[in-house]
């Protein structure tokens, strides 16, 4: 389909554009993935292994998420 066919459908609000792309090769930027070890003491393990339960989610999780959680909130300190 040329570019200006799929415009041409996306710009009539045509539902099933989704068809249409080639979601083989899509990419979000900044996240690759990089593994980090890290050291906990034991009641910090058992503290997050509690949480993340409590949340339904792995505690690799609760960690990113407290995490990204921190990092955006010291970006918009620092951007004030």
């Amino acid at each position: 389909m040329k570019a200006k066919d799929f415009d041409k459908k996306f710009d009539d609000n045509e539902i099933d554009i989704i068809d249409d792309l080639d979601m083989s090769t899509l990419k979000r930027p900044n996240q690759t993935q990089k593994r980090v070890n890290l050291d906990f003491p034991a009641w910090v393990i058992d503290s997050l292994d509690k949480e993340a339960n409590r949340m339904g989610v792995t505690r690799q999780s609760i960690i990113k998420i407290w995490l990204v959680e921190r990092l955006e909130e010291q970006a918009r300190r620092v951007a004030w």
